[in-house]
Formats: C-alpha cells, structure tokens, sequence
C-alpha cells in the first residue's frame, strides 16, 4: 500500500472534491440545523455521532500520512468536528445538559482527538516512509471498524420501531451516502487504489443503504394506518399514542429492550413491583408481609368449610391469629 507518487490524476481530485469539499465536509450541516430547529434528537444516537468522531482521526492519520489527493486528506477534520457539534446536541435536546455542560464537552474532546491525530502522524510518518506499511495498516482497520460500528446504533432504533427511522434527516443521509460513493471514485481513479480505504467507504455505502431500505419497508407496511389517521386529521404518532394512553396492545408500538428472559419481570421490576406491594399494605394497616388477621372461631361451619382456618389447624378459640402472604398462620394469645 505505497504513498501516492508522482502527480495526482484530475479525475481522483475532481471526484474526492465532490465527495469531500461538496458534500462529506458539510453533510451534517442539515442534521444540525434539524437539531437546532425542532429542539429534538429523539431517534438520534449519541453514541454513534461520538464513534464518528472517533473515526475521524485514524481516518485523518491514514489519508495525510499517506499522502492522499488534499480534499481527501481535509475530509476528516471536517467530519469530526461536525460529528462533536450534532453529539453535543442530543447532549443538550436528549440528555438535558445545561448548553455550558455540552459545548465543554464537545470543545475538550475536539482538543483531545486533534492531540491525538497530530502526535500519531508525527509519529508514524517517519516509520512509514522507511517502508513499514504494518503500523499504518493497522491505523486504516481501526478506522474502516469505526465507521461500521458507529453505523450499527442506528439499527437498534429501527428494531425499536419496527423498521422507522426518527431524527435522521434525509439531506444528511443522502449527502452523506454520497459522499461515500464519490469519495471510492476518488480512490478508484488514483494511480494506486487503497484497498483498506476502499473497504471504508463501501461499509458506509452499505449501512446506510440499510437505513433508506428499512423506513421505506415500514411505509409498506403502515400504508394502511397512515392512510386511515391521514383521513381523520391526525398523524401516526397520534394513533400511537392514542393506543398507549388506553393501554391497548398496538403491533407498531416501540419495543422494549429488555435484559430478562421473556415473559418475566426484570430484577429492578421485581423490585419496583415488591416495594409498591408494601406501600399499599402500609396504606391498608396491614403488618408488612401479613395478608389478613382475626381470631380463632369455634364456628363449626366456617372450621368445616376451611380445613386451613386457625381452629383447624390447631390453635384455640379466641387467639389472635394472622395469615402471612405465602400462606402461614401464626397466632398469640391475647393478653
């Protein structure tokens, strides 16, 4: 995988300007403004925008060090920087941060990725002009594994909603697909091309693809619905609502991720589910753990219609006695 030598054709750096400087170095602008206009990123991981900017400097260490055409070489700086400014949004719409909290933590880990892709080129550029492709190599797969992976968040919303997709915005997705596709003709058109680069580019192409692919599958599908909501005046997202309010079961209603096994309550469930228990008994007078109390009877009827009432069991007429919940008497004679 040697540095590119010798003049750069003009096809690679028209093609790596259209994919770079016209579309992969402002694709998220419309994301953002999206963010900014609505106050809301409901559907829009966090952790996916923050793996891209990630991405961003092993991507920038392999495109410089290598000596990529300059747009390619620009392309990640601009990637980064966009990807900081939309996560300090779901910081700030998502998560609630105060506007101070959020924007620190988007300027201090610009700061910290700049360091660290400035120290890596320093470091490995003199290591690879002397012929050991291996570091560099390596830079290239963790970042072709950064770009899937921070691709991958994306499809857990979908899952959630059956197949729609929320809080993206089209314009990005589709520059941003297009920028993929522009950017592998730049390295195409090369006079060497880079396999590892080329693989990081089709990863994008692909999981993206993925995303247009599922929300169009779910307007299929829900044709029906919005089409009946449509003729009513209201919107999908009222019908969903609508549905939850009256507690009914709606086959598009979001899932719910959970860590239990089906069909059973979840330990913080369990526990939720036992301390209301003890609310309600406190409420009602009852003893913790105590599901009802009285006195032994030598009623005959009642001793006969009941093999476990107190009297049968064995305690005398006239001893105060309780029934735990799980079942058990226990009595004391009553002073």
């Amino acid at each position: 995988m040697p540095a590119q030598t010798g003049e750069i054709p003009v096809a690679a750096n028209v093609l790596g300007t259209i994919g770079t400087s016209n579309l992969w170095c402002v694709q998220l602008l419309p994301q953002i403004w999206t963010n900014w206009r609505t106050k809301k990123t409901d559907g829009l991981p966090a952790i996916m925008m923050y793996i891209w900017a990630l991405c961003g400097v092993p991507f920038g260490v392999y495109a410089i060090v290598q000596k990529f055409n300059m747009p390619i070489q620009v392309q990640p700086q601009c990637f980064m920087a966009l990807c900081l400014v939309s996560w300090s949004q779901i910081l700030l719409y998502t998560h609630k941060w105060p506007v101070w909290k959020a924007c620190a933590a988007g300027l201090s880990m610009a700061c910290i990725f700049a360091g660290v892709e400035a120290a890596l080129i320093l470091t490995l550029t003199p290591i690879y002009n002397r012929g050991n492709e291996a570091p560099i190599l390596v830079i290239g797969i963790v970042a072709a594994v950064l770009l899937a992976v921070g691709l991958l968040p994306p499809y857990r919303e979908i899952w959630k909603r059956h197949g729609r997709v929320i809080g993206f915005n089209w314009i990005f997705l589709s520059m941003d697909w297009g920028g993929a596709f522009f950017s592998l003709m730049a390295l195409v058109a090369q006079n060497t091309f880079d396999v590892t680069g080329g693989v990081l580019y089709i990863i994008c192409c692909f999981l993206e693809a993925g995303i247009f692919a599922s929300h169009i599958v779910w307007r299929i599908r829900t044709r029906k619905i919005r089409k009946a909501a449509a003729a009513e005046g209201k919107t999908f997202d009222d019908v969903l609502a609508e549905h939850e309010a009256r507690g009914d079961h709606f086959k598009w209603a979001d899932r719910k991720w959970r860590w239990g096994r089906k069909g059973r309550a979840t330990g913080d469930e369990e526990v939720a589910c036992s301390r209301e228990v003890r609310e309600v008994e406190e409420e009602a007078g009852y003893a913790p753990g105590v599901e009802e109390s009285g006195y032994a009877t030598e009623d005959k009827d009642v001793a006969g219609s009941e093999p476990d009432s107190p009297v049968a069991v064995g305690f005398p007429p006239g001893m105060a006695v309780e029934r735990t919940i799980d079942g058990k008497v226990r009595g004391e004679v009553d002073g």
